[in-house]
């Protein structure tokens, strides 16, 4: 398959009026791709560091088949590929010159397209994590509950939500280029996240969600401090902000486990989580374009 089919853009409206429909058809399966842009879109956000954002779909007779797109330093998020067309995007990115930190799709897309940019780039390929997508069916609330109640989170929370969410990243995620006070800032002022509060009122657990785009909303990111752990605070928080979501006129939720964690995946399980597909991030290093 020759490379061409791939349209590449810097502009995310543009990117939408293309890939919209085509990324609208399957909301669940494209949420990181939905959700990203409509933040880029809504932000106006242009340039992302040293590198703008990139980009691109597959276009066939006419008709939108696949999608990619990057924010530096992060890696790409792909559609779901057939390994020829996982090749043809490595080819039309290889030829870019610029190296790339890896890559995160559905599993079967992101080994192909892995195995792609080893084979034009010569860079060496590791498998970083295994995760789950999941979407919500019927709710069922943990039982019991843990003792305290559920809020969103306020104007006052905002050094608490700061402090947890600098440690979620460094310990879930290890993207040190989140900017923690940023993010928190946009989740107070749409109520994007809840607290688990004890009792006496301080807070446990933390679980937002992304705003609606496509009728879809993503729970994430859900933490709890380590020593606080194995007393069901993220279930029941997790309960409540998915309820608040289908409450709000969501048509599907979902979220992502990392499979190697047993006891979310088992959790999400219990309160009404079903799996979708399998995802994959692989990380690239050593040569890389401009070395083929």
């Amino acid at each position: 398959m020759r490379s061409d089919g791939w349209h590449l853009t810097q502009d995310v409206d543009g990117f939408l009026a293309r890939a919209g429909t085509f990324l609208r058809s399957r909301p669940a399966l494209h949420t990181i791709q939905l959700t990203v842009t409509e933040g880029l879109r809504t932000a106006g956000a242009g340039a992302s560091g040293v590198e703008a954002p990139v980009f691109g779909w597959l276009e066939r007779a006419g008709e939108v088949r696949a999608s990619f797109f990057r924010t530096p330093p992060r890696r790409p998020s792909l559609t779901p590929l057939t390994p020829e067309e996982a090749d043809s995007l490595a080819a039309r990115l290889a030829d870019l010159g610029r190296p790339l930190p890896g890559v995160n799709a559905d599993h079967d897309t992101a080994t192909a397209f892995a195995e792609a940019w080893r084979r034009r780039t010569g860079a060496a390929v590791t498998l970083g994590e295994r995760k789950r997508l999941y979407r919500l069916g019927a709710l069922t609330p943990p039982d019991p509950l843990p003792a305290g109640r559920s809020r969103v989170v306020e104007e006052r929370d905002r050094e608490q939500l700061v402090a947890w969410h600098r440690e979620f990243v460094g310990d879930v995620e290890g993207d040190a280029a989140t900017d923690s006070s940023s993010w928190a800032e946009g989740r107070i002022a749409h109520g994007r996240v809840m607290f688990w509060e004890t009792p006496e009122g301080t807070p446990v657990s933390m679980v937002g969600v992304t705003p609606m785009v496509a009728g879809q909303v993503r729970v994430a990111p859900v933490y709890t401090p380590a020593h606080l752990r194995g007393r069901g605070y993220a279930g029941a928080a997790t309960a409540e902000v998915s309820r608040a979501a289908v409450a709000a006129g969501a048509s599907e939720v979902v979220l992502f486990t990392d499979l190697a964690n047993p006891t979310s995946n088992g959790l999400y399980q219990r309160i009404g989580y079903r799996p979708v597909t399998d995802f994959a991030v692989y990380d690239f290093s050593g040569v890389g374009p401009g070395a083929r």
